[in-house]
């Protein structure tokens, strides 16, 4: 019996596999063909459908597996494209390597003047790549041959004084058209407001307080450091850092007083000498305009006063480096911003009414303040480093070896910027001698840092004052150029030249909107619209008092919007300083419940870090 059940099976298998081999209209003819009962036929017919269904499965199963290992195969590929890709990008990248090693010597706080630096090099490209496409080619192909006198010829002084044989060419002001320079500054305003913005936020909004010593201890670690010497450094700049904050609430009223009295009479001593020497300057000019002694003085007095500066730290007494640093970086500011006033005030009232072409002067006298600049770089880093490597190594080696000084370096770099900025609208090739300058620049700081300095002995947070540097080339370097540069555009008892450039005849530069407006509606009529946003939009107050307000309710939306979340995470960290607490106090109490020391399996400070 059992025999036989088993060989029905057989028999009802073979049949449903030969009938799956069929198509549905085969299948059909061949049960019906079969002496079976109905019951019968169906239960096959369902056991067929089940097979069929059984296979479909098998073959989606089968593409499925052939499409995940697809997938995975070209993922992996796509990334490691990627991958090699990226690393194609950081090794072609400039200076990538370079960064890397000074970082790893000598920290984040001396990289981030090469950073820098290297930010405003790429920014001058930029610059260089507007005016020559929007200037210097449109100049080219309406004037290839520019009226130079048949006694004029370069003779390779002009590459020091910016005069002679470049006066006539496309050097200075005669490239200087308005839109061209206005939208220039415009888009110069923007990415430094965003990047500005982004840094802050980054930095200072959303970054945590450094006041607490925990802080300090367990996460102001500098990971980019892979030299020795300067790990050793930076264990002790801690050291001498939280012994300082120990010690820093014990002096006395006295001691306070000595010390107010000290910072007054440095204050005092460095805005006295920032005012004598734009003073001096200011005379100067009135008698040797035309030489090279202007640029000498002005640069010379760029490079000794800040050393001067200097030696106040030896006396002054601040309660953190970083108030240290932010009063030279002021003094500084302060020295170089009155100068460059001084300059600018001779250029508009003295220069502007003695030379007929007095824009292409101006522009003669920023070229030579940008070389003589340049030179005293170098001799600067000569003189500052190298110099100070040889008496700390070999006539006084109680000194050591000198640290790179790098608010100092970085406010030369702005200042060199804002010459570039004053110079664009009166030499607009300016930025292709920013380029060779930084160029060269890099290479040179990169060796003397090598060569002949040391990692500071105290660092400072480096995010944040890069944060500040943007933020100084901003304001006042900036705003200050852009004034300056409006200033001229706009000023009616300051006429455009008669004898040179493209705003000949003009009350001043701005008048050439006026006049670009009335040939379009002269052509067009009023059909864009262009005229009344011209006269009812541009030149109306209102307009711009509206805008004003506009952006201040929008910033203070944004900051209210910042500072309910700083106020949400404060709320956070009090919430998990009082659950450390909490477990704290049943860690004790159980602790206690059985008699096993579990406090010490669990230390304390293992609760409070979670507070941090």
């Amino acid at each position: 019996m059992v025999c036989l059940l088993i060989l029905c099976v057989t028999e009802e298998q073979n049949l449903v596999k030969e009938l799956v081999a069929l198509s549905t209209h085969e299948q059909i003819q061949a049960l019906r063909d079969r002496p079976m009962s109905f019951e019968e036929k169906k239960h096959i017919w369902w056991s067929v459908i089940g097979e069929c269904f059984i296979n479909i499965k098998h073959i989606i199963h089968e593409l499925l597996f052939v499409f995940l290992t697809c997938h995975k195969l070209l993922s992996q590929t796509f990334r490691r494209c990627g991958y090699s890709i990226n690393s194609a990008r950081q090794t072609l990248e400039l200076w990538q390597g370079i960064m890397k090693e000074i970082g790893g010597k000598f920290g984040t706080s001396v990289l981030s003047y090469f950073v820098f630096l290297k930010w405003l090099l790429m920014f001058n490209i930029f610059s260089f790549l507007v005016n020559f496409c929007f200037i210097t080619i449109p100049m080219l192909v309406y004037d290839p041959s520019p009226n130079t006198p048949l006694n004029v010829s370069f003779r390779g002084l002009e590459l020091l004084t910016g005069a002679g044989y470049f006066h006539y060419t496309t050097m200075y002001y005669g490239l200087a058209y308005f839109f061209t320079i206005a939208v220039y500054m415009v888009l110069c305003g923007l990415v430094l407001i965003f990047s500005m913005a982004s840094s802050f936020k980054r930095n200072y909004v959303l970054a945590d307080p450094v006041s607490n010593s925990a802080w300090q201890l367990l996460c102001s670690w500098d990971f980019s450091i892979t030299n020795e010497r300067a790990v050793r450094l930076r264990k002790n700049n801690l050291r001498e850092s939280l012994s300082e904050k120990a010690q820093k609430k014990l002096l006395t009223v006295s001691e306070r007083l000595k010390h107010f009295g000290v910072h007054l009479g440095s204050w005092l001593l460095s805005t006295g000498l920032a005012v004598g020497c734009g003073t001096s300057i200011y005379y100067l000019c009135l008698y040797e305009e035309k030489t090279l002694l202007v640029p000498f003085v002005v640069s010379l007095m760029n490079l000794v006063v800040p050393l001067f500066y200097s030696l106040f730290n030896k006396f002054e007494h601040y309660s953190s480096q970083r108030i240290q640093i932010y009063a030279l970086v002021v003094r500084n500011v302060f020295l170089k911003m009155s100068i460059l006033a001084v300059l600018c005030y001779y250029w508009m009232n003295v220069v502007a009414k003695k030379f007929l072409c007095w824009e292409s002067m101006v522009g003669q006298a920023l070229y030579r303040l940008v070389i003589f600049d340049f030179l005293f770089l170098m001799l600067g880093s000569f003189f500052g480093e190298f110099l100070s490597n040889v008496i700390g190594t070999r006539l006084v080696p109680r000194l050591g070896l000198p640290e790179f000084d790098v608010a100092r370096n970085v406010l030369e770099l702005i200042y060199a910027q804002t010459l570039a900025w004053i110079g664009i609208y009166f030499s607009p090739l300016l930025p292709v001698i920013q380029i060779i300058k930084f160029f060269i620049l890099f290479n040179l700081k990169k060796v003397s840092l090598t060569q002949n300095c040391q990692p500071p002995r105290r660092s400072s947070r480096a995010a944040q004052m890069q944060t500040i540097f943007i933020g100084l080339l901003f304001f006042p370097c900036f705003v200050g150029a852009l004034s300056i540069v409006a200033y001229t555009a706009w000023r009616y008892d300051l006429p455009p030249s008669e004898e040179c450039g493209p705003f000949r005849g003009l009350n001043n530069t701005f008048s050439v909107v006026g006049l670009w407006i009335k040939d379009l509606e002269g052509i067009y009529g009023d059909q864009w619209g262009i005229v009344w946003i011209y006269q009812n939009v541009i030149r109306s107050e209102i307009f711009y008092f509206l805008v004003t307000v506009i952006i201040l309710v929008i910033i203070n939306i944004f900051w209210q919007i910042t500072k309910g979340r700083k106020q949400l995470i404060g709320q956070l960290r009090q919430q998990i300083v009082n659950v450390s607490m909490f477990l704290k106090s049943i860690l004790y109490t159980y602790s206690i419940y059985i008699s096993f020391p579990i406090w010490y399996i669990v230390p304390s400070s293992c609760i409070l870090f979670v507070a941090f």
